[in-house]
């Protein structure tokens, strides 16, 4: 059985992910970003554990995850929260730009280098539920597209870092999901949603198993999930 920290678990993929690792009997500890939110969580994956931190404040989660109790090791760390905003470069203004970067980059970042220790100690795995936004850039998508570009670098930095202490890292780069965060993209568009012509979660969280299934010596580095035509 491993311990698994999860980010985004509330909805959508992480919460796919979270749940297929508590039918198989795994260690959870899910981030909330209030007490409120953690509570919700217990009371929705009975067994887990929460930690609070709120990702778009990263400069106190030092602090807050000081005031906690941690696990003592770390077999994976699950980043999938994500925020996204719609908006010509034109247009974004700087609270968007440091909004998204918060949560989807910089809060990654600090939560890694917190829990690094014990993902050490475990030759866990670091897992980012990036997008396909973090390969290709359209319009629109700046403040999205330059977080998740970001958090490929963040990505790949870390495994050339931390490679030799035996911790593994992997990108998965879903393509447009049934999720919450999608319908939320149509309104912006202002498209119909139809979460039929979209990946599942389930899907998604089949690719991160799979990563973290992989047998010790090898990684999956870059994993690409598209919908199907």
């Amino acid at each position: 059985m491993g311990t698994h920290v999860i980010t985004g678990a509330g909805s959508g993929i992480g919460a796919e992910i979270a749940e297929r690792l508590r039918e198989r009997g795994e260690e959870l500890w899910l981030l909330a970003r209030d007490a409120g939110r953690a509570r919700e969580l217990a009371e929705h994956f009975p067994g887990a554990r929460t930690l609070v931190g709120d990702l778009a404040e990263p400069e106190r989660l030092s602090w807050a995850l000081s005031h906690q109790e941690l696990p003592e090791r770390v077999d994976s760390l699950l980043h999938v929260a994500g925020v996204v905003d719609l908006g010509k470069v034109g247009e974004l203004t700087p609270k968007v730009w440091n909004a998204t970067l918060a949560v989807n980059l910089v809060g990654p970042a600090e939560l890694t280098r917190l829990l690094l220790p014990q993902i050490r100690l475990a030759h866990g795995h670091v897992v980012f539920v990036n997008s396909g936004a973090g390969l290709n850039a359209n319009a629109d998508w700046g403040a999205y597209a330059a977080s998740k570009h970001g958090l490929k670098a963040l990505a790949d930095s870390l495994r050339a870092e931390e490679g030799g202490a035996g911790v593994r890292v992997t990108s998965v780069y879903p393509g447009r999901t049934a999720t919450p965060m999608q319908a939320k993209v149509h309104r912006q568009e202002g498209k119909e949603y139809d979460p039929a012509r979209w990946i599942p979660p389930s899907a998604v969280a089949t690719a991160v198993l799979t990563a973290l299934d992989l047998p010790a010596g090898s990684e999956i580095t870059d994993l690409r999930v598209r919908p199907s035509a």
